[in-house]
């Protein structure tokens, strides 16, 4: 078996014959997409680490991980066996990697990264530290591609139409707005390279990334034209008809380059270089004039329109009865048949697989039970998966995609008698949870304004989560989409100051991880809707569509406000009357326990 310091060296053996000083590995595809199928998975090759979110650099001395909160304990794990340091980002001391590089390079020092994979901001960033050394960016070369012998071939996918049905717009109409916008901002031509944006706009779907239902594409449109850049394997006569009727014409994906390349020096280009390439950016002549702006698409998906808001919530139900009769037969059956993590997530998915419409999981389940769950993206493997017991907690967070919509859920479960230790803990969660679901604010408010609704029952007691509270939610796309999110603090290109608007879809989802003991999140998605409009302008409140009772064997009505209590016999109400006709039997008769008044 080769390691993964046998690669480190491998990778040191091109560096050197390159003179390169060090090496960019980050986790990324052509797109900037979080997450990245098999042909990508670059950085996990090469350090081991299989969390979604990092970035390695290697150099002659050392080779480094860069990763956030989430990932801090799997990451330990991971790395133990390799002489890759782990780089806790974020943390006190901890330098970011441009100020490493600044520390390392050396004068007249190269530095080298795939030009495809790094974003044109953060390479403009490596641009400017080599170039106060006096040294340069070696760029035009994959040097993991020399080195990675069964590297997975490029997915081409078959493409398919997502229904007006369930778009709720027409491609044409969602080319003329983005064409619109082109306008107000004086550009001639836009340049969209994220996945997500492209699938939205044209309203189609594939599977080109695992659990993420996009196509590996570029395009090009200007007024009069719409170029997709496609793998045209993928294209069935179906779909080619269908763009030839919405004026898309199709060329080769890796053509691109080449078109930007070729592009006029009189065209002005709108570009967002902190999604854009590195290679696309620079592949651009000095002559043509470029508007960094966030594409005009990134606002439009969010913003759900009222048939997507409406076949979101019929997702929901779907999504509800499965997680809820999943949580039935758990609290059933714990203690009498065999269940480990991984047989209850793939019982879990079997459920949801049930439901009409359904077309996959949304993300890699998490079932983390008892100290796993402390793992904040801890994913069972066969060399992990424990057995289930009756007691603790078992957290499970998973979604599914339906035609109707994407969705997104934490639960977490009490398996049997709880310590007071984690009864407490749970019902602080839940507070969390309650306070910022029941939030009502002002028109221009932001998730930065709102997050402390989560965090002060945990900031009170001296305690902390190491995540964000809540994120955007594609329609069918990404489950992790912008620009609206809840988090207490702003981070570099995210957007995390973007106004919460009527029909953005947010999850809000705050956890405690007690490392070696527990982990607990509890996760729903809620709607952005307005309120009342009166003299000091336009209330804004949440609406929760998801449909699953919270866990009541875990909370302590007597550490709850009131009001709390109240929040959260008002949603287990509402989660009743949702579910209450698809269920008979035993399991209507927990149902109405499981949602009772407290």
């Amino acid at each position: 078996m080769v390691t993964v310091d046998t690669r480190i060296a491998n990778l040191r053996k091109e560096m050197k014959a390159r003179n390169i000083a060090a090496y960019v590995v980050p986790t990324s595809d052509f797109h900037n997409s979080e997450y990245v199928g098999d042909h990508f998975k670059a950085r996990e090759f090469i350090t081991g680490f299989t969390g979604s979110a990092g970035c390695a650099v290697i150099t002659m001395e050392e080779a480094n991980l860069w990763t956030d909160g989430r990932y801090f304990l799997q990451a330990a794990e991971q790395l133990k066996n390799s002489s890759v340091i782990l780089r806790k980002m974020g943390e006190e001391g901890v330098p970011t990697i441009p100020e490493y590089l600044k520390s390392v390079l050396k004068e007249k020092d190269i530095l080298g990264f795939d030009g495809r994979v790094i974003d044109a901001d953060t390479g403009n960033t490596f641009a400017k530290i080599v170039e106060e050394k006096n040294g340069a960016l070696k760029v035009d070369e994959d040097l993991i591609n020399l080195i990675w012998e069964d590297r997975p071939a490029l997915s081409k996918e078959p493409v398919w139409i997502l229904d007006e049905k369930y778009s709720g717009q027409s491609t044409k109409d969602k080319l003329s707005a983005v064409r619109e916008e082109m306008k107000k901002k004086g550009a001639s031509l836009h340049l969209l390279t994220s996945l997500y944006d492209i699938s939205w706009l044209l309203n189609v779907r594939g599977n080109d990334i695992a659990c993420v239902p996009v196509v590996l594409s570029y395009l090009a449109l200007s007024q009069e034209e719409c170029i997709w850049f496609v793998q045209e394997e993928a294209l069935n006569e179906e779909v080619l008809e269908y763009l030839s009727a919405n004026g898309i014409t199709t060329r080769p994906y890796n053509d691109f380059y080449d078109f930007v390349d070729a592009i006029n020096s009189s065209e002005v280009v709108l570009l967002n270089k902190g999604n854009a390439n590195y290679r696309t950016n620079a592949g651009l002549s000095k002559d043509v004039k470029v508007i960094n702006a966030v594409e005009p698409t990134t606002l439009m998906k969010a913003v759900k329109n009222e048939t997507e808001l409406k076949n979101n919530i019929q997702a929901h139900i779907k999504d509800g009865i499965a997680v809820t009769k999943f949580i039935y037969w758990l609290k059933k059956n714990i203690g009498k048949i065999p269940m480990t993590e991984i047989s209850v997530s793939d019982y879990l998915e079997s459920l949801r697989a049930k439901q009409d419409g359904f077309l996959g999981i949304s993300f890699d389940t998490i079932s983390g039970y008892a100290a796993h769950g402390a793992i904040v993206h801890y994913e069972a493997t066969p060399e992990t998966d424990i057995p289930l017991e009756p007691r603790s907690f078992l957290l499970v967070d998973s979604g599914g995609h339906y035609l109707e919509g994407t969705t997104d859920i934490t639960r977490t479960i009490a398996l049997g008698k709880l310590t007071e230790k984690e009864i407490e803990m749970y019902t602080r969660c839940m507070r969390s949870h309650m306070n910022l679901l029941n939030a009502r604010f002002l028109h221009g408010c932001s998730g930065i304004n709102l997050d402390i609704l989560a965090r002060a029952p945990f900031w009170e007691i001296g305690m902390d989560y190491n995540h964000g509270t809540g994120h955007g939610v594609g329609y069918v796309l990404n489950v992790h989409e912008g620009p609206n999110a809840f988090r207490w603090r702003t981070s570099q290109g995210r957007h995390e100051d973007s106004t919460l608007e009527a029909g953005m879809i947010t999850t809000d989802e705050p956890g405690i991880y007690l490392e070696g003991e527990f982990g607990i999140r509890l996760e729903n998605e809620l709607v952005c809707r307005k309120g009342e409009k009166n003299e000091y302008g336009q209330f804004m409140y949440f609406e929760p569509i998801t449909y699953v009772p919270f866990d009541l064997d875990a909370i302590d009505k007597n550490q709850m406000t009131d009001r709390e209590v109240g929040y959260l016999n008002a949603y287990h109400k509402m989660v009743y009357e949702v579910l209450a006709p698809h269920f008979e039997g035993e399991e209507l008769a927990w149902l109405k326990e499981a949602t009772r008044t407290i």
